[in-house]
């Protein structure tokens, strides 16, 4: 099913997308809050993966296009993590967009059209958000779509003293979305 904002399309993933995406997470500048790049293989592993779940459960992980060129951006959705976090079970809502698109309100605006997603469409209560402590421009993020910044804690499956360690996690309930 695709979706559709202002100046977004959020769609299941093309063959097409797969060649930009693993670019995307080759650029050590998209992925300086992860702890490494990604290789072609586990990009097209997460697409395959991403658009598996879209078709199962009708939410994941959406490519997202701009409308006005056609461009892929890179995406947004919701997620169940795959690894024990401290406050789990949850639902968590991520993005990630290429260089081109930074600044210019485009996550906000994809990471609204998910929460709405998920909280009308799919009968979801909570959805959280978690990002490095020094991410700065994902927590504008959070705030600017109406999340609540709520405790820190150390990510499991980053090494204890790492940079990328120690995590924040923000919250948002549909009650909180009216």
């Amino acid at each position: 099913m695709e979706y559709q904002t202002e100046r977004l399309i959020l769609r299941p993933w093309k063959h097409s997308d797969r060649e930009p995406f693993a670019a995307m997470n080759a650029d050590p500048d998209v992925m300086r809050y992860f702890p490494s790049t990604r290789t072609r293989e586990e990009s097209d592993n997460m697409v395959t993966a991403a658009d598996h779940i879209l078709a199962q459960k009708g939410w994941g992980l959406w490519a997202v296009e701009e409308k006005s060129s056609g461009a892929f951006m890179g995406f947004v959705g919701l997620n169940i993590p795959g690894y024990e976090l401290p406050f789990s079970p949850v639902i968590e809502i991520g993005w990630r967009l290429d260089k081109p698109f930074w600044g210019k309100g485009y996550a906000p605006e994809a990471a609204r059209k998910a929460l709405e997603i998920g909280f009308n469409q799919h009968a979801m209560d909570e959805i959280v958000a978690f990002t490095a402590l020094e991410n700065l421009q994902s927590q504008r993020v959070m705030e600017k779509i109406g999340m609540c910044r709520c405790e820190e804690f150390d990510h499991p499956s980053i090494k204890k003293g790492q940079p990328l360690c120690r995590h924040v996690l923000y919250r948002v309930t549909k009650n909180q979305m009216r």
